[in-house]
């Protein structure tokens, strides 16, 4: 963080996370966001937070961490049960799951996130809406429900290679990715991103906004990314490496990019529609001096009549059936227009 210190921007928000920053005691966080509170800029009121797997935590170091400062914590609960936590290679149980929930309103937390996963092998609509069920018993401000994604080189995805399981079927996942929204607006939460519900527009993550807004964000640790203007920068992702970079005083970066005019408007396709307000129509032909509905005329027509997007003259947006097909809806922009 020393070696980025005067960077001049002004921040709103901090987030300790990726990985489980919670495996460092207390009073290495407390180290943390007191240098990036002596080092950078930030405001009066910034959201700060940390994310904890429920294994890792205990009723004095939450307690501690809301002392450092931290006023937000997301809480990787994955699943309240057991064959789930079991599949997925959690450490924790059910139970410490909730537990730790307890522990953080305990440690005056008002402002919880619980990361859910959906889209187990063998998981039932009927399981998923009972975990959502159980979630909102502790009344959390904000819900972030993954669908189950099988990464290349994990555990997981040897096991789906080696075919000790099968994937839940698309059908089956369109089916709850749609009852998972249609729940939590009945339950009042607003489904303000594919994957992230909030109770109370002042309940959205402040921090994740940036990353789909096209607003600068500074990463810092080993594998973290960094983005201004049209600048992209990736740190080392071998731990070695990264502290003998700091150690003599070098930037750990192990690469940058500065993205195309074509990057940009891909990615702000894709951030954009990412998001339940979809793409701001107008702040796209100003920044890229275009008219959206003349470059996508044909893509917006076909997929309107197929009810996968709405489209006004302020904001193109996806339909929630449109949301399943994000990845393929985002392609037909891309392929048949730029």
């Amino acid at each position: 963080m020393a070696m980025y210190g005067k960077v001049g921007l002004l921040f709103d928000t901090l987030y300790i996370g990726g990985g489980t920053p919670s495996v460092l005691d207390s009073a290495e966080i407390d180290r943390i966001v007191e240098k990036a509170f002596s080092l950078f800029q930030i405001t009066s009121d910034p959201e700060i937070t940390i994310e904890v797997n429920p294994g890792t935590v205990t009723p004095e170091s939450l307690k501690n961490f809301r002392q450092s400062g931290i006023n937000r914590i997301n809480i990787g609960i994955q699943s309240f049960q057991e064959g789930n936590l079991k599949f997925l290679g959690r450490i924790h149980s059910a139970n410490e799951g909730e537990t730790a929930i307890k522990w953080a309103r305990n440690a005056g937390f008002e402002n919880t996130g619980l990361d859910l996963i959906s889209g187990i092998p063998g998981q039932t609509e009927k399981s998923w809406l009972s975990d959502l069920e159980k979630a909102l018993m502790f009344e959390p401000e904000h819900l972030s429900c993954y669908m189950l994604t099988y990464e290349h080189g994990t555990p997981l995805y040897m096991d789906l290679k080696n075919g000790r399981f099968s994937t839940l079927s698309e059908s089956s996942a369109a089916s709850m990715f749609g009852s998972t929204g249609d729940f939590l607006e009945k339950n009042d939460y607003i489904h303000y991103e594919i994957s992230n519900f909030a109770r109370g527009e002042n309940k959205k993550s402040r921090h994740n906004l940036k990353y789909w807004s096209d607003i600068p964000y500074m990463g810092f640790g080993p594998s973290a990314h960094s983005f201004y203007g049209t600048k992209r920068s990736w740190n080392s992702r071998n731990v070695s490496d990264y502290i003998k970079n700091i150690e003599s005083g070098a930037p750990p970066v192990e690469g940058e990019e500065n993205l195309t005019r074509q990057q940009q408007i891909i990615e702000a396709i894709f951030l954009g529609l990412r998001q339940k307000c979809g793409i701001d129509i107008g702040f796209f032909n100003d920044k890229f001096n275009v008219r959206f509905e003349d470059i996508f005329s044909d893509t917006i027509s076909d997929l309107s009549k197929k009810k996968l997007i709405t489209i006004s003259d302020n904001n193109c947006a996806l339909t929630r059936k449109g949301m399943v097909l994000l990845d393929s809806i985002c392609a037909e922009f891309v392929c048949r227009e730029l």
